[in-house]
C-alpha cells in the first residue's frame, strides 16, 4: 500500500460519531463501545445494532490465517450478494475510514443523511464501481480525506506520525440479506460467516470477533464498537 498514507483513526466512538456527523450523517444511529463479548455484557449494548467494527493487531499468526483463508475461499468459492458494498484499501492507515464507509454503505436503508452530505454523494457515485475503483475514488475524495485527518487528530491518544508503522487494523461486520459479512479492504473479497438476523447480529458478530482473539491469545489490543440506534 505505497502511495497515500493517512493518520490512523482512534477506535473511539466519539471520534467516529463526529467524523460521520461532519460528513453529513444524521446522528440517529451512534457508535458505542462494546466492553466484552460475553452474553451479559452484550445485553447492555443498545439495540438494534446494524454494524460492528473490530480493531485488531496484524500479527504473523493472523497473516498466516489470512493467506490460508484466501486460498480456501478461492478454491471453494462463496455466494456473495450483489448488494454488498465492498471496497479495497489502497491508502495506508485508512482502514478506520474504510470500516466506517463499509458500516454506513451497507445500512443506508436505516440511516439518514443531510441534504449536502459528502458521504452520501461518495456512496451514490461509487455504488456501481468495482472494489478497486472505489479505492481509487476515495484517494481523490478531498472532503473525506480532510475530515479523516481532522478526526485522527481528535482522539485521546496522540496521533502517531505518518511514517510510523501501525499494525492495528479495522474491519466491519454487517448484515446483508440475512448473511453476516466481514468486510476488510486488505482482503480481495468479502467473507461470509453464515446466516444472521437483526436480533442475533451482535451476538453472531461477537462469535467471529472471539475467533480473532483466540488466534492470538497473548494479544490484548482488541477493540469492538457497535453502531446502534440512538
Amino acid at each position: 500500500m505505497e502511495g497515500q498514507r493517512w493518520l490512523p483513526l482512534e477506535a473511539n466512538p466519539e471520534v467516529m460519531n463526529q467524523f460521520l456527523r461532519q460528513l453529513g450523517l444524521v446522528p440517529t444511529w451512534q457508535f458505542g463501545d462494546v466492553y466484552g463479548l460475553e452474553a451479559e455484557v452484550l445485553s447492555l449494548v443498545p439495540r438494534p445494532v446494524c454494524a460492528v467494527l473490530l480493531l485488531f493487531p496484524i500479527t504473523e499468526k493472523y497473516e498466516t490465517f489470512r493467506r490460508e483463508e484466501e486460498a480456501k475461499m478461492k478454491a471453494q468459492g462463496q455466494e456473495l450478494s450483489s448488494d454488498v458494498y465492498f471496497m479495497k484499501q489502497t491508502i495506508g492507515n485508512a482502514c478506520g475510514t474504510i470500516g466506517l464507509i463499509h458500516a454506513v454503505a451497507n445500512n443506508q436503508r436505516y440511516l439518514e443523511f443531510e441534504p449536502n452530505s459528502p458521504l452520501k454523494a461518495f456512496l451514490l457515485q461509487s455504488a456501481k464501481m468495482s472494489p478497486e475503483e472505489k479505492a481509487a475514488f476515495l484517494e481523490k475524495d478531498e472532503s473525506i480525506r480532510v475530515t479523516h485527518e481532522s478526526s485522527a487528530q481528535e482522539g485521546q491518544t496522540e496521533a502517531p506520525s505518518l511514517d510510523e508503522k501501525v499494525d492495528l487494523h479495522f474491519i466491519a461486520f454487517v448484515n446483508v440479506e440475512g448473511h453476516l459479512y466481514e468486510l476488510d479492504g486488505r482482503k480481495p473479497f468479502p467473507i461470509v460467516h453464515g446466516k444472521t438476523t437483526e436480533d442475533t447480529f451482535l451476538e453472531d458478530s461477537a462469535e467471529v470477533c472471539k475467533k480473532f482473539m483466540a488466534r492470538d491469545p497473548q494479544e490484548l489490543r482488541f477493540t469492538v464498537v457497535a453502531l446502534s440506534k440512538a
